[in-house]
């Protein structure tokens, strides 16, 4: 039927012949492009008033015609015959523009059916068209290269990120598990008093697992949702391939393409390596190991976060000058104490006074930021080690 459908097209517009009129060379076309070849061929030569012009399309030679024009030519009853039954046996879907026009020319710029006339005088005029059966066979070879994108190397290393992401996210969560058993043992011996101090510190290391969970969730997510998206465009192209409707089939894979090329140009997550600061075994011995029951209450707890591998780096302690304007302030407010009462008091009595002085300065630097708690818990060490010296 295909082979018959060319044969019953005219070569101007495409479409099946409609009044088809015969030149003497014995070309046939319908009689309205006749028409405007004539009106074109008058246009542009000069010729006898009684005889007009008309260059036939296929052979290019020239006709005189009188001066009815076209109407002169003979009807090409038999071939009309021919194409009012193969309309009647095919029944072709028709153009909405152009009533009782067949859909017969594939417009390759718009991926549609259109008709003769569309690409003549209507909205498709200049496009680029071809046979549907031809360019269906020219969209087979791009499918079968999309779907070796999809299984080439990018789908390798997608795979390789989600499984290196899985494991940092265990050896994390192993950290996160270590501090949680640091903490049971540390807090295994005391009383009511430290299981307050141990909830604190637990509440600690669990907002440091929901920042983890913030970090490393929307990165699996990502991951996750691209896998999806790669296995869906493999059923998708599996499924492409049964289409039997042509206009479908190169739709599907029009939207195929897209989708394989947003896949393709999504950048990939990096893998951030996480690292725990303060440890809280560590904080723990250092803060709590000379602490007294009475002084549990004011013990500090744990501000732990997370940092990338890049910023990680030795902690500094606090500035030598500060350290020493705060012993400066403090020997001060002493020797005003001492003025103000009279009576210098012992040295038992003095190294109390600054022992607390200092305990109450470092609570203070611990409230203000993170930042501020670090360098006062340096301070504090400093001024115990100080007023130590004076036993």
């Amino acid at each position: 039927m295909e082979e018959l459908e060319e044969d019953l097209t005219c070569s101007v517009c495409y479409s099946l012949f409609s009044d088809p009129r015969v030149l003497p060379c014995s070309h046939t076309f319908c009689r309205i492009c006749l028409e405007q070849v004539l009106q074109a061929s008058v246009s542009a030569s000069v010729w006898r008033p009684l005889r007009l012009p008309l260059k036939c399309p296929s052979c290019r030679s020239v006709v005189e015609l009188p001066s009815n024009g076209v109407d002169a030519l003979p009807l090409n009853v038999c071939l009309r015959a021919i194409v009012e039954k193969y309309q009647r046996d095919r029944r072709p879907p028709t153009c909405p523009e152009h009533p009782r026009q067949p859909l017969n020319v594939y417009c390759v710029q718009d991926r549609q059916l259109i008709c003769g006339f569309c690409l003549t005088t209507g909205q498709h005029q200049g496009h680029a068209i071809d046979d549907l059966q031809t360019a269906v066979l020219k969209e087979r070879g791009a499918r079968g290269r999309l779907t070796e994108r999809l299984e080439g190397q990018r789908w390798d290393e997608v795979r390789g990120r989600a499984e290196r992401l899985a494991q940092e996210r265990e050896r994390s969560r192993a950290l996160l598990q270590s501090e949680r058993q640091a903490v049971s043992r540390f807090f295994q011996s005391l009383d009511l008093i430290l299981a307050q101090k141990e909830q604190q510190c637990m509440q600690a290391v669990e907002r440091a697992a929901e920042l983890l969970d913030r970090a490393y969730d929307p990165l699996v997510q990502q991951l996750k949702d691209m896998q999806e998206e790669h296995t869906q465009l493999l059923s998708l192209s599996s499924s492409v391939e049964s289409e039997e409707c042509p206009l479908e089939y190169l739709e599907q894979v029009h939207q195929l393409s897209e989708r394989v090329n947003a896949v393709m140009q999504t950048p990939l997550p990096e893998i951030p390596s996480m690292h725990l600061a303060p440890r809280v075994e560590s904080f723990l011995q250092e803060h709590w190991s000379d602490l007294t029951i009475t002084a549990l209450r004011d013990a500090p707890v744990p501000d732990i976060s997370w940092s990338s591998a890049e910023g990680a780096g030795p902690r500094r302690g606090p500035p030598a000058p500060a350290l020493l304007i705060i012993i400066i302030t403090l020997l001060l407010t002493a020797l005003c104490v001492v003025s103000v009462c009279g009576a210098p008091p012992a040295l038992s009595e003095l190294t109390q006074m600054l022992h607390q002085m200092g305990t109450a300065l470092f609570c203070l630097l611990q409230s203000i930021s993170t930042f501020t708690s670090s360098v006062g818990e340096d301070i504090y060490q400093h001024l115990l080690s100080f007023l130590k010296t004076l036993h």
